[in-house]
């Protein structure tokens, strides 16, 4: 067989694989790739070809990889060579996906040469989750059968002889005790009887509520269970739109997360329960994986306790899991509530910081017409696009995904941007500069300087510096002055025109 033919059966058996294949040089720089690799990273293959491959990596491995190569070539040591693992790779659009990546090396004619086949992973680790899902799903399952039954026994006497009792009490300050005390063990009942419900994934029990009044209801049970040393507050809004859930399990999530919160808080605290209306658009989207574009109504229970490292949120919602002591604690709470919002339609999320507090925020969709023009701007295109006027900001956010929404809605302002991953990392780049006009950084930060912290340092060094925090913790928390009420601070989730008027706000107040 010639040279020729040779060339076309190696191209032919490129194109033919299934996976991946991309062929650099030393330098990293693409010398070939078939057409499946172009698909897999959503480029074409002419725009990769002469690319370093570090443009197919997501930052911190590109950062990585070119210290890899350099090892390997001094060393001989095959640290990555001919070995496989996971890693994460990077498609045009930005998005990170799991690839496995195996890497194989050719010495030609004194020059080196690196083939990497890669294997789209993204399937497989969905099976792997839902599969984990669904056995502790079963776990669950299996062993509410004889909870519901047994518990119900036991809440039935409570309830029969709350009703004697009610019956032959005559002062009002007990009746209403014994009332409330009545309708929670009702609730109770209510609850074990469809935790094989939830178990199942079967229907709920909804219906179209008044979440203020569903939420007051639980408020009044809270303030008489919840210990004098911490406040029970609630802050609920107008014109709150209706929502559909089922009524018992959303007060049963109310009480569930504010006796948690209680258990956060053993010194004493506060607790805000809080509803809004939100508008998610497509920009929030792409920081919150898996919601719907729509209205939702956003119940928030907040405390100002101790908080979750970033470790515990991470298993925060999965079944069983707890942070509190043998015999404390079932771990199916906060997993309850996750799985009872999903059915629902809806949405969880936890913004937590050590020593700082956390906000649990559940999102209902709101029943109301489809929203027209929903990611049409609230204020003129032309005027958000002067607020910028070429000046410098120091964006600062340890999510990449949320780190590159924000640096593309502050470029569409007329601002530049750089960047930082951490508070520590963004004092080092600010310290020694004088050309940064503004810094917007989230509250919760890796490292040792939350964004709190570096607010703080910014306004004690360099007060002609603009800042503007953004948060998910519950505005009621936020106002009450424990976590960084003295800055600006825009609550999560915000919309781009929400964003545009912050930033005109703080940059207006010089």
């Amino acid at each position: 067989m010639n040279m020729v033919d040779d060339r076309a059966l190696l191209l032919a058996l490129l194109d033919a694989a299934v996976d991946a294949i991309i062929v650099s040089d030393r330098d990293g720089k693409i010398l070939r790739l078939n057409k499946a690799a172009a698909a897999l990273f959503g480029h074409s293959t002419e725009a990769l070809t002469g690319q370093n491959v570090r443009v197919l990596m997501p930052g911190e491995m590109a950062a990585r990889h070119d210290r890899f190569m350099r090892h390997h070539l001094e060393t001989g040591e095959k640290r990555i060579i001919g070995i496989g693992r996971d890693v994460e790779g990077q498609r045009a659009d930005g998005k990170v996906f799991p690839l496995h990546l195996s890497v194989g090396r050719a010495d030609i004619e004194g020059e080196v040469a690196f083939v990497a086949i890669l294997h789209d992973q993204t399937r497989r680790k969905a099976a792997e989750e839902a599969a984990a899902r669904s056995q502790r799903m079963d776990a669950i399952g299996q062993m509410t059968g004889g909870i519901a039954h047994d518990f119900n026994n036991l809440l039935t006497v409570v309830i029969g002889n709350l009703e004697l009792l009610e019956m032959s009490e005559t002062a009002e300050k007990s009746r209403v005790l014994i009332s409330d005390a009545l309708e929670a063990a009702e609730l109770g009942a209510d609850l074990t009887s469809r935790l094989l419900v939830f178990a199942r994934k079967s229907a709920l029990q909804s219906d179209v509520i008044a979440m203020n009044d569903a939420v007051s209801q639980s408020l009044a049970m809270l303030k008489r269970t919840i210990g004098p040393h911490i406040s029970v507050e609630a802050s609920l809004a107008d014109d709150l739109w209706a929502a559909r859930a089922d009524a018992t399990q959303l007060q049963t999530a109310a009480l569930n997360l504010a006796l948690n919160a209680q258990d956060a808080m053993p010194g004493g605290g506060r607790i805000v329960l809080e509803t809004r209306n939100v508008t998610l658009d497509d920009s929030y989207i792409a920081q919150e994986i898996g919601v719907g574009t729509g209205r939702y109504v956003r119940l928030s229970v907040s405390d100002t306790g101790e908080g979750m490292s970033s470790e515990v949120r991470s298993h925060a919602m999965e079944p069983f899991f707890t942070t509190k002591p043998t015999g404390q604690g079932t771990g199916l709470g906060l997993s309850m509530v996750y799985g009872f919002v999903k059915q629902s339609g809806g949405h969880l999320t936890i913004y937590s910081e050590p020593g700082q507090g956390t906000t649990v925020s559940l999102y209902f969709p709101a029943l109301i017409d489809a929203m027209e023009n929903l990611n049409a701007a609230e204020t003129d295109d032309d005027a958000q696009s002067q607020i910028g006027s070429g000046q410098l900001v120091l964006v600062v956010e340890d999510d990449p995904r949320v780190l590159r929404l924000s640096e593309a809605r502050l470029l569409s302002f007329g601002f530049r941007c750089v960047t930082a991953t951490s508070g520590d990392a963004a004092w080092d780049i600010l310290k020694d500069r004088d050309d940064i006009t503004l810094v917007f950084t989230d509250l919760v930060m890796p490292g040792k300087m939350s964004g709190h912290d570096l607010a703080k340092k910014i306004a004690r060094h360099k007060p002609q510096v603009r800042l503007l925090m953004t948060s998910g913790f519950s505005e009621g928390v936020l106002r009450g002055g424990r976590i960084g009420a003295e800055f600006a601070i825009l609550r999560k989730p915000y919309r781009q025109a929400d964003l545009a008027k912050a930033l005109q706000a703080v940059l207006d107040d010089r």
